[in-house]
C-alpha cells in the first residue's frame, strides 16, 4: 500500500444507471461517510456531473474536511471506459454519454487528482480486497442491476485486458435470435437477465392479462413495475414472479457456464440490485451451471452473494487508487 496515501481519505463515487454512491473512505478501507442520490440519467450528461459535484462537496464538508486532505477521487462507472485517459467512451445505461472527459471535469472543479475506472472491475477489486473474495487469486464479480457489468481477478491481480477494457460480462451473447441491447447487439447477456430484463418480462406478461400481484404492488401501473417489485412479488408466492425470475436465473447460468469453462475461476461473486435476491437468483444459476459447465471447474466454483453490496464499487475505486498508481 502506498504509504503516502495511507492516511489520507480518497472520495470514492460509484455512478450507476439509477443511483451514485458517493463515500469517504481510508486506503486501509474503514468507511468515514457515505451518500445517495439518484442518477437521473434521463437528464443528460451535465446535470448528472453537477449532481456528483453537489453530493462531494456536501459529503467533504460534513466531515470537515477540505478538498486538499483528500488523497484523489475515484469515480466508478457504468460503462466503457478509457482509465488512461479517464473517458467515458460509452455507457449503454447512461445516455448521451459517449467520449465524456470525466476525469478532466472533475478534476478542474475540485483540483483533486482523479481516476475514472468501470464500476463492476471496481466492484470486483472490492470484494477482493474487503469483501467476499478475500484471500481468493481467481474470481469473477458480476453486478447485475440495470444493466450487468463484470470484473476478472487473475492470480490475485486485475486482469484489464490490451486496452483495458476487460470485464464487459453483460455483452456476451446468450441468444443469437434474442432481443436487441442497448449496446446495439443481439441476445445479449444484459438484455436477458439485468433488472431492466426482468421489468420488461413483467410488464409483457400484466399487458397479456397474466393473473399476478405484480401489478398490484406496482400500485396498478404497470411503468411503475421494476425488478424490486418483482422481488417483493416472488418472496409472497406470486408464481409469475417466481417464474420471470427463474427464466432471468437460467439466462444468468448460462453466462455463468461460459465464465467457469474459459476462466476456472475459484469463486463467482453476484452483486448489483439483482444479486441482493440472493438464492432465489443463485439457486437457479447454481443449478444451470453444474448441469451445463465442465465438471471439474464445475464442482470447485463457489457462486456466492456479494458482501459489500452497494458499496462494492467505492470501495473497489479505493484499490483501484492504490493499487494502480501508489503513491499520489
Amino acid at each position: 500500500m502506498a504509504e503516502s496515501a495511507a492516511g489520507k481519505p480518497v472520495l470514492a463515487v460509484d455512478l450507476g444507471g439509477t443511483k451514485i454512491v458517493t463515500a469517504l473512505i481510508t486506503p486501509h478501507g474503514k468507511l468515514l461517510s457515505r451518500e445517495y442520490s439518484p442518477t437521473l440519467a434521463e437528464e443528460g450528461v451535465e446535470p448528472v456531473i453537477r449532481r456528483i459535484l453537489t453530493t462531494a462537496t456536501t459529503l467533504v464538508k460534513d466531515a470537515d474536511l477540505p478538498y486538499s486532505s483528500l488523497s484523489a477521487i475515484a469515480i466508478a462507472v457504468a460503462g466503457a471506459i478509457d482509465s488512461e485517459k479517464g473517458i467515458v467512451t460509452a455507457s449503454p445505461n447512461l445516455p448521451g454519454w459517449r467520449d465524456i472527459p470525466l476525469k478532466d471535469e472533475i478534476q478542474l472543479s475540485t483540483g483533486v487528482t482523479t481516476f475514472v475506472i468501470n464500476d463492476a472491475t471496481a466492484a470486483a477489486l472490492g470484494e477482493h480486497r474487503f469483501g467476499a473474495g478475500r484471500g481468493v487469486d481467481n474470481l469473477i464479480y458480476l453486478t447485475v442491476s440495470t444493466g450487468i457489468g463484470g470484473g476478472i481477478i487473475i492470480a490475485g491481480k486485475l486482469y484489464s485486458g490490451s486496452s483495458g477494457s476487460a470485464g464487459e460480462l453483460g455483452h456476451m451473447t446468450i441468444d443469437v435470435n434474442g432481443p436487441r441491447c442497448a449496446c446495439g447487439n443481439i441476445g445479449c447477456l444484459e438484455v436477458l437477465a439485468s433488472g431492466k430484463a426482468v421489468a420488461r418480462e413483467a410488464q409483457r406478461l400484466i399487458a397479456q392479462g397474466t393473473k399476478t400481484a405484480i401489478l398490484e404492488i406496482a400500485e396498478g401501473d404497470a411503468q411503475f413495475v421494476t425488478a424490486q417489485t418483482v422481488a417483493t412479488a416472488a418472496n409472497k408466492g406470486d408464481a409469475a414472479a417466481l417464474s420471470i425470475i427463474n427464466k432471468a436465473a437460467t439466462y444468468l447460468g448460462v453466462g455463468m457456464v461460459n465464465l467457469v469453462n474459459i476462466f476456472n475461476p475459484e469463486m463467482i461473486i453476484v452483486g448489483g440490485g439483482m444479486g441482493k435476491m440472493g438464492e432465489m437468483l443463485l439457486k437457479p444459476a447454481r443449478k444451470v451451471v453444474a448441469e451445463r459447465a465442465f465438471q471439474f471447474p464445475a464442482s470447485v466454483v463457489r457462486i456466492v452473494s456479494s458482501e459489500l453490496g452497494d458499496n462494492a464499487g467505492v470501495f473497489g475505486a479505493v484499490a483501484f487508487v492504490v493499487d494502480t498508481h501508489g503513491p499520489l
